[in-house]
Formats: C-alpha cells, sequence, structure tokens
C-alpha cells in the first residue's frame, strides 16, 4: 500500500487587492503599502518554517490579485519563493489583473521563471463589469495578452464568468468571441455564485434561471471545443498541452503546501487551513483548523475531486495508491444502471452529458 507521497506542488496567497469585486468571496485586503510588507515577512518565515526541501514541479500564486504589489514588493515575493527547490520544468503560474500589470512587471516575472500567467477577465459586457464590480477595457486587454506574446510568454488563462443577472447568450457567445480572439491557451469558466458577505448577496443579487444556466454551460462546452480547446475537467479547458498542472494536483488528491492567509495544505494525513483574519497571521497564529484524515477520508476525496476530470480516476492508481482495488470499495452498480457512471477496465468517470449535474452524482456516489 502507497499511501505516503512526495510534495510537489505549493500555493501562495496574496490577499491584496486594489478594488473589491462585489462577488468576491476569497480571502482579500484592500491594498495597503505597510500591510504588504509586514505580509511578507510573515509568508517568509512561514515558508521557512514550513517547506521540508521537496523538489517542487508546480507554484501558484494566487489572491486576491498578487499584480497589486508594487514592483519592489513583488520582486521580494518572488526573492522569497527562490528559498524553494525547484524543479527545471516547473510550471510557474501568477494571477494578475490588466489593470496593475505592465511590461515592467512582466519582464521581473519572466526574470524570476514565471512561465504562466492566469487573467481576471470575467466578461467584457459593461452591464455584467457593473454588476460585479469590475471595469475592464478591451483595448487594454488585448494589449497586454499582446504584450505578454511579446515577451515570449504563452501559457496563460482567462476566467470566463457567466450567468450572471440580465445575461443572456448573446452577451455570453460576445465574450467567448474576444477571448477567442486573444489567442490564448487555457479557459476556465465560472457559473456566478452568490456568496454570503459579498456585495452581491448584500444587494440581494438574482440568480438566472437553472434552464439558462444550463443552456449557457452546454453553448459553452460545444464552442470552445469547436475552436480547438479540451474540455478536460467540468469548468475548464485547454489546448493540447496546456493543462493546469497545479490544478490536476488538486483533482488528483496529490499533497501540496498552501503559505499565507487562508491558505489551505495537504501534508501527509492533514488537511489544513490557515487563518483568514490578517491580525493572527501577523502574530504567527497561522492555523486556523485541521482535519486529520483516514485512508477511507483519502478515498473519498480521491473520487470526489478525480470525478470532477473528464477521463475520470484511473482505477490502476487507485489501487497502487490505496492498496485495493476500487470496484471492491464502491458498489456503484446503481449509478452505472442509471448512466450517471461509466466504469470501464481502465478508468470511472461521469460522463460528459451529465457534468453539470455532477454535484448531485456525487452525493449519490458517496451515499451508494
Amino acid at each position: 500500500m502507497n499511501l505516503n507521497q512526495v510534495v510537489s506542488s505549493c500555493y501562495i496567497h496574496i490577499p491584496f487587492c486594489n478594488r473589491i469585486c462585489s462577488y468576491c468571496d476569497f480571502c482579500k485586503l484592500f491594498y495597503n503599502e505597510e500591510l504588504v510588507d509586514k505580509y511578507l515577512e510573515s509568508l517568509e518565515k512561514e515558508i521557512k518554517d514550513i517547506y521540508k526541501g521537496e523538489v517542487l514541479n508546480t507554484i501558484y500564486i494566487g489572491g486576491g490579485t498578487p499584480s497589486s504589489l508594487s514592483f519592489n514588493q513583488l520582486e521580494k515575493l518572488l526573492e522569497i519563493i527562490k528559498y524553494f527547490n525547484i524543479s527545471s520544468s516547473c510550471e510557474f503560474s501568477i494571477e494578475c489583473n490588466f489593470d496593475s500589470i505592465n511590461k515592467d512587471k512582466l519582464l521581473l516575472l519572466k526574470k524570476y521563471g514565471v512561465n504562466r500567467l492566469s487573467f481576471g477577465l470575467e466578461s467584457i459586457d459593461k452591464n455584467n463589469l457593473h454588476r460585479l464590480g469590475r471595469n475592464e477595457d478591451k483595448e487594454k486587454t488585448k494589449s497586454v495578452i499582446d504584450l505578454c506574446h511579446f515577451l515570449g510568454i504563452d501559457n496563460i488563462n482567462i476566467d470566463l464568468m457567466y450567468a450572471i443577472e440580465g445575461e443572456n447568450i448573446k452577451t455570453l457567445d460576445k465574450d467567448i468571441d474576444f477571448i477567442l480572439s486573444l489567442g490564448i491557451t487555457h479557459i476556465s469558466t465560472y457559473s456566478l455564485i452568490i456568496e454570503e458577505h459579498t456585495k452581491l448577496y448584500i444587494d440581494k443579487a438574482q440568480y438566472i434561471s437553472e434552464d439558462l444556466d444550463y443552456e449557457m454551460y452546454q453553448y459553452i462546452c460545444e464552442k470552445l471545443k469547436k475552436y480547438g480547446y479540451k474540455h478536460y475537467e467540468i469548468s475548464n479547458f485547454a489546448k493540447e498541452g496546456y493543462y493546469s498542472k497545479h490544478n490536476l494536483c488538486y483533482w488528483h488528491n496529490e499533497e501540496y503546501y498552501g503559505f499565507g492567509l487562508g491558505a489551505s495544505s495537504y501534508l501527509e494525513d492533514i488537511r489544513s487551513t490557515n487563518t483568514r483574519s490578517i491580525t493572527k497571521y501577523l502574530q504567527g497564529k497561522m492555523i486556523s483548523n485541521y482535519e486529520k484524515l483516514s485512508k477511507s477520508d483519502k478515498m473519498s476525496y480521491e473520487m470526489i475531486l478525480g470525478l470532477r476530470l473528464l477521463e475520470g480516476v484511473s482505477k490502476k492508481k487507485f489501487e497502487d495508491k490505496y492498496g485495493i482495488s476500487l470496484d471492491n470499495v464502491y458498489n456503484i452498480d446503481n449509478l452505472i444502471e442509471n448512466g450517471d457512471i461509466i466504469s470501464s477496465s481502465d478508468y470511472i468517470k461521469i460522463p460528459e452529458d451529465k457534468l453539470y449535474v455532477s454535484n448531485e452524482i456525487l452525493i449519490n456516489f458517496i451515499e451508494e
């Protein structure tokens, strides 16, 4: 039985933003120069106290808006990351906003080995942007992406949000066409969720109908596949060879470090989450909660996460990892009979036409 894994991925959270979007429930703070300097000091200490020297194959800096940091602060962050033992083929990603990135910052990122950028575009429709509390500009977006390509940074993701109150298929189609015109390699799509404690929730924003939400999801899937994007995870599409290696770490239920405010880690038998309180974090009181996992817990996570992928869960890898056949752990004959699960000699997966209701299938899967 092989329950021990080698940690090869790391997530770093930079919670600072120049503005707070109306839908955002992530751990975030308004940018403050002095606070950022203190935060980077605490982040460096956390990394040096916990990191054990493993070779990292993926690093992902998320937020918040990491690109909201000043040039010097961004360089300080990248200097901290040099503490890691990074493989020569490491996928090194950072999240950016179009209004807080420029040529100098891009050159700095490239100098320190960043080779994948993820931009939060969400939409270019004025009504959508107003509801989301964003102010994207088509010309600015295009000029930044063109600059990235000019500098040789071609591994680029753009986030697309849909199912926004007042939106229709025509609006969605314009957003997709614009993203396609940019020539990027990866697209992440998100149906709007109205979270508590967000401005949208406070303003009593409404969801669109479930039928329209489903129609939009299907439209996105069909159109992006038509233009050569592989639909490889429920919400993610990529050109061949450009799947997100870091996110695949999560979906394959592999271990990873998480550093920074609100970040999560999965190390050995423990899933832990850092505090969302900047005061506690700066005091060194990092972890807010943790969950000790049994072998059964790990297998459940393996299935819940892995079934998000269109290829599903490898039966061989499952048995190699847990020392038991997947078919001997889960009795899913009813789900197979209903067409909710496809089971072959190699993989178990949710059929593509059922991905939209995957949450319901996963609940039934665990109950079975």
